[in-house]
């Protein structure tokens, strides 16, 4: 039987290469379009056996070398998103709105067997979120394009190649007091890297399609209880400092002057919603794929990284005594 051939773009990030390693060891040909061979298609190669992946460098927004890699394709899967704008191209409406409706429009001219796209959990509620409106607004333009679109709404994905509990942990270990927004209420249900993966392979598998699934842990956690949990994980004590959104908004308005910001205004907006399953929608489970894996148990198998002592803090180190 001919192997499939899956046309992913968004490859290079933690959720690509962590899906390319599942779907090559299944016998699916991968083919990843990035913008910079150079600087992360060599790494993407190291992830299977030769013959596997085949890396493309390409203006994603070029359709007429879009349209001959669709050709080949059976699966489509976009896995591009940003936290933050930066430049006149990379705007949450080119990169979440556009970019989605293009990729669409061409699975249905190549009529593709499958469309699969990774989208954000929380986004109907946040109405005054730029990022969120974004999203909506390409799910809207998928939904048009392709109906059989499978649309999946993951809360925040996590991993040791992730730029969220990695970042935090940055933080905590530099900072002497660390700032909660909204009273760390927000509430998450993080999911695994490996666990969202497990998801979309599931759903190649078994040709899931026309539908919205949102992608939960097991967990649900306050962000406050998210940083309480790194920071004992790092076995650091810090100030927790309730932020009054006033001076967030001013703090977040100076960051975005950075090339990378650590907050800007519209994540702050967006810290306002809860990121958790509404119930209007089909969840992992009820697709046949839970998630298994805990929070604080899987960011401990990496955070020794942020510990005093490195990897001999760990508790194959740690005395009995």
């Amino acid at each position: 039987m001919k192997a499939k051939n899956c046309l992913i773009f968004g490859g290079t990030g933690q959720i690509g290469t962590s899906l390319i390693r599942k779907l090559v060891k299944n016998n699916y040909k991968v083919t990843v379009v990035t913008r910079n061979l150079h600087q992360k298609g060599n790494f993407v190669k190291t992830q299977a056996n030769a013959g596997y992946i085949d890396i493309v460098e390409a203006n994603p927004f070029d359709e007429e070398v879009l349209n001959k890699l669709f050709q080949k394709a059976d699966i489509c899967i976009n896995l591009v998103g940003i936290l933050y704008e930066s430049g006149k191209n990379n705007t949450f409406k080119n990169i979440h709105t556009n970019f989605p409706a293009v990729l669409s429009k061409l699975a249905n001219l190549h009529n593709l067997e499958q469309f699969i796209h990774v989208s954000a959990l929380g986004i109907d509620e946040a109405e005054t979120s730029v990022y969120a409106k974004s999203k909506v607004e390409g799910e809207k333009k998928i939904k048009e394009n392709f109906p059989r679109a499978l649309i999946l709404r993951p809360s925040i994905v996590y991993s040791v190649d992730d730029n969220f509990t990695t970042l935090f942990m940055t933080l905590i270990n530099r900072l002497p007091i660390f700032p909660i927004y909204y009273n760390g209420a927000t509430k998450f249900m993080p999911i695994h890297c490996s666990d969202l993966t497990d998801i979309i392979q599931h759903s190649i598998e078994k040709e899931i399609n026309s539908k919205i699934v949102q992608c939960v842990g097991p967990e649900t956690l306050t962000f406050k209880e998210l940083v309480q949990t790194l920071m004992n994980l790092i076995d650091k004590k810090r100030l927790l400092i309730p932020m009054p959104l006033f001076f967030a908004k001013i703090i977040a308005s100076a960051m975005e002057i950075l090339p990378k910001p650590l907050l800007t205004r519209d994540q702050l907006n967006l810290l306002n919603f809860d990121n958790i399953s509404s119930g209007s929608y089909d969840t992992n489970s009820s697709i046949g794929v839970p998630s298994k894996k805990l929070f604080s148990e899987e960011v401990k198998k990496y955070c020794y990284m942020w510990r005093d002592g490195g990897q001999f803090s760990t508790e194959k180190y740690e005395s009995s005594e």
